[in-house]
């Protein structure tokens, strides 16, 4: 700030008292600035900081809504532009209502759905799903999409088999405007019987290696297409017992070494994009927490032994597993202390919140500023979504 003594004429002495605490006033404005504040008004360091955490926050959240519309008075499209949220989760059936369709009735209905999700805000968002094929499908024929064959029905028709349906579920996916699917499954057939596995032939093969090669393939054809996949459920689900979507499900006695093969493989390879977490429980690997929560899962195994450096996303926070044992602000807590980037809210558990977002953001900001979280991991996070965005989604997006 400069003063141009020019303009002041034989100045009195009470001219010069006014004009010094003019200038004392003016001086002591903070002279910093956010991008999103006019000129007129100059918000402290502090303001500038908490709006760029909570922006950090919002891209860490990938969220599900209810709607087969996203207009301007849906809480998800409030979300995009006031929270800065990084994804949503498209789902075919509500589970608060036990009714369908959530988000999905026909081809047409889905596409014109995510263009008014993906023209929300100029920023990219993420649309995820989970398609894995067979049991585990959004799309179904009877709104008009074609069949998809579960993960054991393609391997088990061979190389071509996984490639056909690799390439007819990418190339639906990128038509639809959907540019995340959560797939594919690299849980090995450990236990056949596995409820949410094996039972309902979620897994490629018994074989790890065969599960890598499958699931190179599978990645392979959605990159084509411009879709991010994420491999899961870290550090594998396939030998449990129990379903963690209805409660915790304990690994100690049945998890193997050799259910890490696909991640090592796929890892190495520079294939794995996105990684999500399953909430079991592996003693083998951590005393006291479930995965989701474990810093020696995901950091000190996932991290540094496994070299994986992209970007982390937890199973959803509504699942049983979870919500049986931890409040929001310990899940949120836990995660974020463990190496997760991404919390999945889907908003399709037990109950919907049309306000999760800025709840969670608030829990969040909170843990920062109590000193629970460093404000600089909030944003390595969200850092790491942003560059997988920029990298990997296709241009057209």
């Amino acid at each position: 700030m400069t003063t141009k003594h020019s303009i002041f004429h034989a100045p009195t002495s009470a001219t010069r008292t006014l004009t010094s605490l003019l200038l004392c006033c003016l001086l002591s404005l903070p002279m910093l600035h956010c991008s999103s504040q006019s000129s007129t008004q100059l918000p402290s360091a502090a303001a500038c900081d908490h709006e760029q955490l909570r922006r950090d926050i919002g891209e860490m959240l990938l969220v599900g809504f209810r709607g087969l519309t996203a207009d301007d008075t849906s809480h998800i499209i409030r979300d995009i532009r006031q929270h800065h949220i990084g994804g949503v989760l498209l789902f075919e059936y509500d589970a608060p209502s036990h009714s369908r369709p959530r988000n999905i009735s026909s081809p047409t209905q889905l596409q014109h759905l995510c263009r008014q999700l993906q023209t929300a805000d100029s920023t990219p968002l993420f649309i995820a799903i989970d398609q894995e094929g067979g049991r585990v499908n959004r799309l179904k024929s009877q709104y008009g999409f074609p069949p998809f064959a579960s993960a054991k029905a393609m391997a088990r028709g061979g190389a071509d088999s996984v490639k056909h349906y690799a390439r007819l579920t990418a190339h639906t996916l990128h038509t639809l405007g959907i540019n995340l699917n959560f797939a594919p499954c690299v849980d090995v057939d450990v236990n056949p019987d596995c409820p949410i596995i094996g039972r309902i032939e979620r897994s490629f093969s018994a074989d790890a290696e065969r599960v890598a090669q499958c699931a190179a393939w599978w990645i392979e054809a959605h990159h084509e297409e411009g879709v991010v996949c994420c491999l899961k459920h870290f550090p594998g689900h396939g030998s449990s017992l129990a379903d963690t979507h209805l409660g915790l499900a304990d690994v100690s006695d049945t998890w193997q070494e050799h259910e890490l093969i696909p991640y090592r493989r796929l890892i190495a390879a520079g294939k794995a994009d996105m990684v999500m977490t399953t909430h079991v429980y592996n003693a083998l690997l951590d005393s006291l927490q479930p995965a989701t929560l474990s810093r020696r899962t995901l950091t000190d195994l996932l991290r540094d032994s496994l070299g994986f450096d992209g970007v982390v996303i937890t199973d959803d926070m509504a699942m049983g597993a979870m919500t049986q044992h931890y409040t929001l602000r310990d899940m949120l807590l836990g995660a974020i202390e463990a190496g997760a980037d991404m919390l999945c809210l889907s908003n399709n558990g037990d109950q919907y919140d049309p306000d999760i977002v800025p709840h969670t953001i608030d829990l969040i900001v909170a843990l920062v500023d109590e000193g629970r979280l460093a404000p600089q991991r909030i944003a390595q996070s969200a850092q790491r979504i942003r560059t997988l965005k920029e990298t990997q989604l296709h241009p057209s997006r």
